[in-house]
């Protein structure tokens, strides 16, 4: 531990970690909203299609939920810090290189998802923390259907890729 980390972090830098990391999480999620649809075109297997609609829909409520907790907590999103989340997003998944089969498109669609899933699955594990500790209890609230949401979708994605498996 550095000597300037306390051994305990005080209210205001408890709140300060908590707004950081929800910052990272919502604007993830608001440019991973902007740039689904075209995810979506890329996407060759119905089952596919469909998981990403609920997976886009369960996306469009995570923002929803998190502008909830901004307004409760008093504090406005913030981009000004690197987001890995939209650097993620934003390498187009490596998308761009042409693939051979339809399969390999999908999978490599599946596994970014899913990457980005867990990102969000332990960033509301942490904020859940705070949140309590900041007693931040709707928001706890909110965060943990954000994580519920984020952790069916993992699994959504691991059923489609067993389905792909054994279908193909």
């Amino acid at each position: 531990m550095s000597n300037d980390t306390p051994k305990t972090l005080g209210q205001d830098t408890l709140k300060q970690v908590f707004v950081h990391n929800l910052n990272r999480i919502y604007f993830g999620k608001c440019y991973l909203d902007a740039h689904l649809d075209h995810l979506k075109s890329l996407v060759s297997f119905n089952a596919l299609q469909q998981a990403l609609q609920e997976f886009w829909d369960d996306v469009k409520k995570q923002i929803v939920r998190m502008e909830q907790v901004y307004k409760l907590i008093g504090e406005t999103p913030s981009d000004k810090n690197c987001n890995p989340i939209k650097s993620i997003v934003k390498d187009e998944f490596c998308l761009d290189e042409g693939q051979s089969i339809p399969v390999l498109l999908d999978m490599d669609i599946m596994m970014y998802l899913q990457l980005l899933e867990h990102i969000n699955i332990t960033s509301c594990h942490m904020l859940i923390m705070v949140a309590e500790q900041l007693n931040y209890t709707t928001a706890k609230q909110l965060l943990t259907e954000c994580k519920d949401e984020s952790i069916d979708n993992d699994e959504l994605f691991t059923l489609i890729i067993k389905e792909y498996i054994s279908v193909n």
